[in-house]
């Protein structure tokens, strides 16, 4: 198939690719690329366990207030493909996705690439033809054999890492840090926020077998203090400060004057989903946030703390690949109310039943999101909403509304 029609045949094309289907080498992206040429294109890579997101939105909310066309591409999405790829933080029309879709399957190994690297090329020609000034790319899962790990970044941005994929990544820290530090290149820039020890270990040798530079976010941004983010969380200073960090040393090479300002509105104004976002829904108080590993739920848990909130419910689910007996107590602590489990529409999910048990007496299944929600409706108080982000994403097909500002 080198053309798509509209962008309905470009839907079943995707899902046909399938959505989790992984395959962690960089050849496919190798051939691509090769054939079509890399992308003449300033490029900043996010990798990391958690806290891509954010980073890769604060960097470019800051690099569009200082008047730079921002590309960003970011995963998973939550109701439509067309919300990864995005410039100037709005998605490309259905047209647009089927012009680049059959660009990127009438090139030399666009046929035979995965889900996601069919995605990153896609995003990739999209931010081409665009004429972004910058490219932000987050990557998925992995570092070393990541899709996005094809490119040649101008610099690369670590946020924490933890524990999560084990069973692709490996089963310790070290491990998974090893694979995320194998994005960096070779005589490249990187920059990182706080790492546990272990982790820091492995950017620092990877750093030096490479010949990279290896720097830390405190030596180019202050602790981001007295500024209101647009997004919520205790947490999200280390992401702005990392990303800030990030754009004083990328405006640095480019004769770009940083303006406190600017970068205070840039950080002010910045949007993610389901990051410990709160929506009102018929007069009901609803928090949503994609904490899906135990050092997410951790920090979820120190944000709640640090705002005195107390929820009165939670409904949680996540995927079957987790470390459920890191997460249980997390989860438990997280509120002394009931915990929903909906069933989730998801080939990868936990069964409701069987999270259900884990999580104890005081949880309960159900048969959807809707369920969940209408089984915790007379509850006093906050509901949380969290666990995986396809979790929250069947809250965003009942209520759409919630996914702009």
């Amino acid at each position: 198939m080198t053309y798509i029609k509209d962008y309905s045949q470009l839907a079943e094309y995707m899902d046909r690719l399938g959505l989790f289907h992984m395959d962690l080498s960089l050849d496919r992206m190798e051939t691509f690329m090769a054939a079509h040429g890399m992308p003449n294109i300033p490029v900043v890579h996010v990798v990391g366990t958690n806290g891509k997101g954010s980073t890769s939105a604060f960097f470019g909310s800051i690099a569009r207030a200082h008047g730079l066309k921002v590309g960003l591409f970011s995963s998973p999405h939550f109701i439509s493909p067309r919300e990864r790829i995005q410039v100037n933080r709005a998605m490309l029309s259905r047209e647009v996705w089927v012009e680049l879709a059959s660009a990127v399957l009438s090139t030399s190994g666009g046929e035979d690439l995965t889900y996601f690297e069919f995605q990153t090329c896609l995003a990739l020609l999209a931010f081409e033809r665009e004429g972004v000034d910058v490219a932000v790319m987050e990557a998925g899962l992995g570092g070393k054999f990541d899709a996005t790990n094809v490119l040649a970044p101008g610099l690369t941005l670590f946020t924490p890492i933890g524990m999560d994929h084990e069973k692709l990544l490996g089963s310790t820290l070290a491990e998974i840090a090893k694979d995320k530090a194998g994005a960096m290149r070779h005589e490249g820039v990187a920059l990182t926020g706080p790492q546990e020890a272990d982790a820091m270990i492995q950017l620092q040798d990877r750093a030096q077998s490479v010949g990279a530079r290896l720097m830390y976010s405190v030596d180019l941004a202050e602790p981001v203090r007295g500024v209101k983010l647009g997004l919520n969380g205790i947490h999200q200073t280390m992401n702005a400060q990392l990303a800030l960090a990030g754009w004083r040393w990328f405006a640095a090479g480019r004769d770009i004057r940083s303006e406190p300002r600017l970068e205070n509105f840039g950080m002010e104004t910045v949007f993610v989903p389901g990051r410990l976002q709160t929506v009102d829904i018929d007069g009901r108080s609803i928090m949503l946030d994609g904490a899906h590993n135990s050092h997410a739920l951790t920090a979820l848990s120190a944000a709640l703390n640090a705002q005195n909130i107390r929820p009165e419910c939670v409904v949680f689910a996540c995927l079957k690949d987790k470390d459920l007996a890191s997460m249980v107590p997390l989860v438990q602590a997280l509120t002394d109310g009931p915990i929903f489990v909906p069933a989730m529409e998801n080939e990868r999910a936990m069964g409701a039943d069987v999270l259900a048990e884990a999580l104890g007496g005081k949880a309960r299944p159900a048969l959807s999101m809707g369920e969940a929600l209408e089984m915790g409706a007379n509850v006093p108080g906050p509901t949380l909403v969290c666990g995986s982000l396809y979790l929250l994403a069947e809250f965003y097909r009942l209520y759409p509304e919630c996914l702009t500002v």
